[in-house]
């Protein structure tokens, strides 16, 4: 059998959780990247502004938390609602869908997005649930599919 046979196969099964964590585990490193674009940034428009040094934004760890949290929940909605993935779903082939299939509306990739960051262990429900939905994904009625993008 070949690779593109075996991925054929798989094309609409739920995705694992497995494959659902490193999916997550990538989108924390993309956001994390995203943050830290966003500060350099920030510090290079400052640099031009008020002249050398280079220094990087002083933020309380409260402020760098929420405005990370904000980060990761508009990285979360825009990806499932533009594309139904985030840069972690393309690459493991996985795709955030409602259960027929239709792409997530805005109010439920929001609260999809929330829930996911705020009760990550959620997702250990995948190996208990006979449709490997995740408890953000009972409470939403998504689904997560392998997909061939």
């Amino acid at each position: 059998m070949t690779q593109e046979v075996r991925e054929r196969a798989r094309e609409g099964e739920a995705g694992g959780l497995v494959s659902r964590c490193l999916a997550a585990l990538i989108d924390a490193l993309a956001v994390a990247g995203i943050g830290l674009t966003a500060q350099l940034v920030f510090a290079g428009l400052r640099l031009l502004v008020e002249g050398p040094p280079l220094r990087m934004p002083d933020l309380s760890l409260w402020t760098t938390g929420a405005l990370g949290w904000l980060l990761a929940v508009l990285y979360l909605v825009v990806s499932w609602t533009w594309t139904g993935a985030t840069l972690g779903c393309r690459l493991l082939g996985l795709r955030v869908t409602g259960r027929a299939g239709q792409p997530l509306g805005i109010p439920r990739a929001l609260l999809r997005a929330v829930l996911c960051l705020a009760l990550p262990v959620g997702l250990f429900w995948v190996p208990f649930s006979r449709r490997r939905a995740s408890l953000q994904d009972l409470v939403v009625a998504s689904s997560v599919r392998h997909h061939r993008f």
